[in-house]
């Protein structure tokens, strides 16, 4: 059995009473095709939707998290379509996230203390031995 969430947005013209009932119907019918409702979240409650769906500007917001077998998605979306109290709805299939990567040996952090700072040798890069022959150059050319 996959894990699904599900979105649907109800007309905020029906009546309270019947918006119960849609929301058990839906339900219902998860649960008689062989799913598992695992969370019925309505506190999104009324908001206002991002552009108008059917000169609605309100919307009822149900979401809904489920386990069932992979027809059932099919077979509720054929339901919340012919529904015309539903404006919209969408169903996704939440998929856990797995790694293939190993993860990274902890390593252990080194003692700062091992070694002074005065005893610690100073190995001279490139870098510094280039910066070291342009200021004798450029000393060179000042003294003359």
């Amino acid at each position: 059995m996959n894990r699904y969430e599900m979105i649907y947005i109800i007309d905020t013209g029906l009546e309270e009473t019947a918006r119960k009932e849609l929301i058990e119907k839906v339900s219902a019918l998860i649960t008689a095709n062989g799913g598992e409702i695992e969370k019925v979240d309505e506190t999104w409650g009324k908001r206002r939707l991002a552009y108008a769906i059917d000169y609605k500007t309100e919307g009822w917001y149900v979401l809904v998290n489920f386990q069932a077998s992979p027809e059932l998605p099919r077979e509720l979306e054929r339901n919340l379509q012919i529904n015309e109290n539903i404006l919209r709805y969408l169903v996704v299939k939440l998929v856990e996230k797995r790694s293939a990567v190993k993860p990274r040996p902890v390593r252990p952090a080194a003692p700062a203390e091992e070694v002074p700072a005065e005893e610690a040798p100073v190995a001279e890069t490139p870098v510094t031995e280039a910066v070291a022959e342009v200021a004798e150059a450029a000393a060179d050319t000042d003294a003359e």
